[in-house]
């Protein structure tokens, strides 16, 4: 799979990729990166490519023309057209499965300031996608973001298969068991004597008990 970003800061995104596992990832061909400079399609002597909204209000709207062009300039290769907003579709376990099934490309657009002119929803975008009911300075941590939980879904990403499927969201509603690592006790906090005496019945049966629901209402908790 490809992944093109069309975004102001190429530095940010390149720099997601130049280690961990998407590093290696990228190494062993499981997908690909291509970034795209939006001011390298600027009709501006400045770069510019945001101007003021229509009708008046704060803030400032990326211009439709240099996201054209951007695409554009992808020809075939652009395949699936995403753009990052607070307004879209809920990115979810299950968005991420689907897209990490297409046979295409993913371009992804990321938004700033007061957002992007409408027409490029109207006429250059095939889904519009939102990581939650918050706002965040940059549309590149939404791209990022889903681009993580796309990529890792992709055959020969993780080498354990098995550790993909038990992860969280993978049942919708249903979050993953709670897991702990040596030592046994530290500070007087001991781990489940069930998960040390090697009964795998029993120990599946344990984590099975103490998966959690998701909480609709976290903030309870804050």
């Amino acid at each position: 799979m490809k992944f093109n970003f069309i975004t102001l800061f190429p530095a940010k995104v390149q720099a997601y990729f130049s280690e961990g596992l998407q590093e290696k990832a990228i190494q062993k061909g499981v997908f690909s990166v291509n970034i795209v400079h939006l001011r390298d399609f600027s009709n501006n002597k400045h770069l510019k490519v945001d101007d003021t909204p229509y009708g008046g209000g704060p803030g400032m709207l990326l211009k439709v023309e240099p996201i054209d062009l951007a695409l554009k300039s992808l020809g075939e290769d652009k395949g699936v057209v995403i753009l990052t907003t607070p307004s879209g579709i809920p990115f979810d376990q299950n968005v991420a499965e689907k897209l990490s099934k297409l046979e295409k490309p993913i371009t992804l657009i990321s938004g700033y300031y007061e957002g992007v002119d409408h027409r490029v929803t109207e006429h250059l975008v095939d889904i519009e996608l939102s990581l939650g009911n918050y706002v965040i300075s940059a549309g590149d941590l939404a791209s990022l973001c889903i681009t993580d939980a796309v990529s890792r879904l992709l055959p020969g990403f993780l080498g354990d298969r098995e550790s993909l499927e038990e992860e969280s969201h993978n049942e919708r509603d249903v979050l993953e068991y709670p897991q702990y690592t040596k030592p046994s006790e530290y500070n007087g906090w001991k781990v489940p004597e069930i998960l040390l005496g090697g009964n795998h019945a029993a120990i599946e049966s344990w984590r099975n008990a103490n998966r959690k629901k998701v909480d609709p209402d976290i903030t309870r908790n804050l």
